[in-house]
């Protein structure tokens, strides 16, 4: 839920590097949970590594956002520099007024251009680093969540082969004879040696 959301307001504020890591994370999320529903310890596995994954590119978004080792914020990194779209926080934060002026030059009524956003009660690069802190947090609760999941399935494995669940010989097998075997007393008993072998010990 929590990637859901995320992925909703990186569409709106066309955050196409963010649109496919969030669509990624969503795909293995769904993956995860299929394993842990259907007992499939290699799915999960792959959701655990995934969150190692997960948690690094989030790190990068916040040294992103708060312009970390050269980074800066407005830069068209997160776009592919496609567009000069940013977060769509920065003009529909909490409390954030936006103040719009015609552009001049240009006919029509409906052009408009953003000249300032003022009023934010929280800063859009605050929010976006909640956001990847957040999913963090989640990460690695899924991660030790994980490897619990996958711990009880290999316990599980290995207390039902103990008691020969995967032996090809259970310890409830009734030993046969070989045919052959059987074939040979058949003839033994239909044969005269086998008549007068009888009568002998009726005898």
């Amino acid at each position: 839920l929590a990637a859901l959301e995320r992925q909703v307001f990186d569409f709106l504020g066309y955050q196409w590097a963010p649109i496919l890591a969030n669509f990624l994370h969503i795909i293995i999320v769904i993956l995860g949970l299929f394993g842990t529903i259907q007992y499939r310890p290699r799915y999960i596995v792959v959701y655990a590594i995934w969150t190692a994954v997960w948690v690094t590119w989030n790190i990068f978004i916040i040294c992103f956002y708060l312009e970390v080792g050269g980074l800066s914020k407005d830069s068209e990194l997160l776009t592919f520099n496609i567009s000069r779209h940013q977060s769509w926080w920065s003009e529909n934060g909490p409390g954030c007024v936006r103040k719009e002026a015609s552009m001049s030059g240009i006919k029509g009524l409906d052009s408009h251009s953003y000249v300032s956003v003022i009023g934010c009660a929280l800063e859009y690069r605050y929010i976006e680093v909640m956001h990847s802190s957040f999913q963090i947090l989640v990460a690695l609760v899924g991660f030790v969540y994980a490897c619990y999941v996958v711990s009880v399935f290999t316990e599980e494995e290995d207390s039902f082969d103990f008691i020969g669940g995967f032996d090809p010989f259970p310890l409830y097998h009734v030993n046969e004879k070989p045919t052959n075997l059987l074939f040979k007393q058949t003839y033994l008993l239909i044969s005269p040696a086998g008549f007068s072998d009888m009568e002998g010990m009726n005898k």
